[in-house]
């Protein structure tokens, strides 16, 4: 959120005080506390009818330094939280002198000169790395309305009469030339964030847009550290947009606490950062193998199914998992838990007969009730949906017929939902499908009693928890597996999650890349993505090329929305195609097996930005064509029609995964492939 016009001059209405000197500091427990008016004080009147910050410092683990930016402290605590996990036998050291107060954690030091200018220093090895420099740490009031768009679900309702409506706390971390900024979670615009303004607000945007299912309010730099915004609710960022050399951020409210994580490598700030919000579980080697779907809105039954499943067989295509999308259960029923019998007479047989064949079986579901659903009248009843103020249920007709959104901070709620999902499982369902979760509205009535437009992005982490725990306790550690779609921080905890609804074009397939390369670098593990984009149906050219590059993914779905995905449908050269991409993983498979030990002991990503594997390299802290599969494998796809790649291959020696060539790095390399071959090589150590 912009709040100045220009460099000199504020907006109409906006009423700024920033910190302007640290007037005190002193050590409280484990915490450094610093006391900043807004305005140097030289006689008694300057400490008379003017704000002051109190900014505390402390720290949850080495080389982590905690802040915490605070007008009001007497204000209501109605938000939900982030779980965090410290480690408690770490603590920070302060110390004050007459200069200036200093807090360290481990190798990594916050310097705040006590009596000057505001001109707070974080520190490591000797040098400064970024800084908070004068009219970053501030208050701001504002008198304007304009809080969110005009969408039902991401304006305040009507009459809103919360305290410190117009109340911001807003803070600026200093940019040095040359520094990139990455992250925010799967954003589909430039991977690097330098000159955007974004919003931490979950929205069903597709991937074109600059909206997002998973927003991450967490950014790394080029430059050793990364910032995490400690805020459930919108956090916004200006990345070298409102002010070049910096990047501000801001909450509404009266307090903002943040995190500035030293690494200096990218990858020890992922593994700071997962240490402090958690990492992925191990997931079954079935799931990195080929998942085929029905599709969306197809029209299928068991026959279409198993001819698929045979058609997929027969061709010696390796597949390990067939996925239902929505209408295994009947329209304007979701969700109801309830095979559509006059598709699906015999469920129970067909995901039987589906096993015998050696796959696992995964089916879609979504947290919205219809009215239609059987269940709708027994939550209703109960009282396990979201309500309005009057006690109603909150109701839309957007998705489904006057659907009712379930509220999983109510336990009995969450035990009744996924008590009707076990009906399912025990069928033989084996994973879970975790659609939408972003359309949560912000005049709803929860049942722990939180702030709705605080719960708004945290809602999918309730959702997806509820599920992902239940498939625990169903099937066991190491068996559950959801494919979901929006996300928050911490949500890598329930893996895995897939990019959405791409186009069918080689633009969307690109921007898809830039989306997964920034959720790898804010916290996730594994990722996918609709192989040959959701929306339309890809020409063969597109398709062959997105198989190479959804088999060489993390993991690898075939998926649309009005057209089939099976590979002869396109045609005949697909089919050689995908056979040839799916062997290929399959060969990769104990590789693949070994880098997840990767994201679930340290948070790193399947599929890494090559900024990550190679910091240093000036070159490949700009690119977003082409990727690493784990440390050593590198990956660029084609992203045009003329079956041409340029790519840039790093110092060192590489051997040629498919064709066994040798190549020196160092250089760009441009090229042409065949449909059955991709520029994909392996580093020789």
């Amino acid at each position: 959120m912009k709040f100045t016009n220009g460099y000199w001059l504020t907006k109409e209405g906006v009423e700024p005080h920033f910190a302007a000197t640290a007037v005190e500091a002193h050590k409280c427990g484990d915490e450094l506390v610093v006391y900043a008016p807004d305005k140097q004080i030289h006689t008694r009147g300057d400490t008379l009818n003017r704000p002051e910050l109190r900014i505390r410092y402390s720290s949850p683990m080495k080389n982590v330094i905690r802040v915490r930016i605070t007008h009001f402290d007497g204000q209501a605590d109605a938000a939900p939280h982030f779980e965090l996990y410290e480690d408690e036998s770490f603590k920070g050291d302060g110390s004050v002198s007459p200069e200036e107060a200093v807090f360290s954690a481990g190798d990594f030091s916050v310097h705040i000169p006590l009596g000057g200018i505001w001109d707070v220093s974080f520190r490591a090895g000797g040098k400064i790395i970024t800084k908070c420099e004068t009219k970053s740490t501030g208050y701001i009031f504002s008198h304007r309305d304009h809080h969110f768009r005009e969408d039902p679900f991401l304006a305040f309702p009507d009459g809103d009469t919360r305290p410190h409506a117009g109340s911001f706390i807003k803070e600026e971390l200093s940019l040095q030339v040359g520094e990139y900024v990455y992250g925010f979670g799967e954003r589909f615009g430039p991977f690097i964030k330098n000159g955007q303004s974004i919003e931490i607000w979950n929205a069903d945007g597709g991937t074109a847009s600059d909206q997002g299912y998973k927003n991450i309010p967490f950014y790394l730099t080029n430059k050793g550290y990364g910032v995490f915004a400690n805020n459930t609710g919108k956090v916004d960022f200006e990345v070298a947009s409102e002010k070049t050399s910096r990047v501000q951020f801001s909450v509404q409210g009266e307090s903002l606490e943040y995190f500035i994580i030293y690494g200096p490598s990218p990858k020890q700030i992922l593994e700071r950062y997962t240490a402090l919000t958690g990492r992925s579980p191990l997931l079954d080697e079935s799931t990195f193998g080929l998942w085929l779907s029905t599709s969306f809105t197809t029209s299928y039954d068991e026959k279409t199914v198993m001819g698929f499943i045979d058609g997929m067989l027969e061709r010696g295509i390796p597949l390990n998992v067939f996925h239902f999308d929505c209408f295994w259960m009947k329209g304007f029923n979701w969700t109801d838990f309830c095979w559509d019998k006059d598709t699906f007479p015999d469920p129970a047989g067909m995901i039987k007969r589906i096993k015998e064949k050696g796959l696992k079986v995964s089916v879609w579901m979504n947290p919205y009730v219809a009215q239609r659903s059987w269940l709708f009248e027994e939550g209703r009843q109960k009282g396990y949906f979201l309500k309005k103020k009057d006690g109603s249920v909150h109701q839309t007709d957007l998705w489904q017929a006057g659907m009712a959104i379930v509220d999983f901070t109510n336990p009995d709620a969450a035990q009744w939902y996924t008590g009707k999902l076990g009906e399912i499982l025990d069928m033989g369902v084996d994973f879970v499908k975790t659609d939408f979760g972003e359309r949560i509205p912000l005049d709803a009535v929860y049942c722990n009693a939180k702030d709705p437009v605080m719960m708004h992005n945290y809602y999918t982490y309730m959702y997806n928890k509820t599920i992902f725990e239940f498939l625990e306790q169903k099937k066991g550690k190491g068996k559950a597996c959801l494919f979901a779609r929006s996300a928050t921080v911490g949500s890598q905890k329930f893996p895995l999650h897939w990019g959405g609804d791409c186009e069918s074009t080689f633009e969307a397939m690109a921007e898809t890349l830039r989306g997964g390369l920034s959720l790898g670098l804010s916290g996730f593990g594994f990722w996918s993505h609709d192989i040959g984009g959701f929306e339309g149906t890809p020409d063969p050219v597109l398709f062959k090329r997105w198989l190479a590059f959804g088999l060489l993914s993390s993991h690898s779905r075939l998926h649309g929305s009005d057209s089939y995905r099976v590979p002869w449908n396109v045609d005949e050269e697909s089919v050689a195609v995908c056979k040839f991409f799916a062997e290929l993983k399959k060969s990769l498979l104990p590789y693949l097996l070994e880098i997840q030990k990767e994201a679930h002991e340290k948070g790193l990503p399947v599929l890494r930005a090559m900024v990550l594997e190679f910091p240093d390299d000036p070159v490949c802290q700009l690119l977003d064509r082409q990727y690493m599969l784990g440390p050593d494998i590198l990956v660029a796809p084609i992203f045009s029609a003329d079956n041409t790649v340029e790519y840039y291959l790093p110092p060192g020696t590489w051997t040629h995964l498919i064709d066994k060539r040798s190549e020196a790095g160092g250089k760009w390399i441009k090229e042409q492939y065949a449909f059955t071959s991709i520029a994909i090589w392996k580093r020789v150590k």
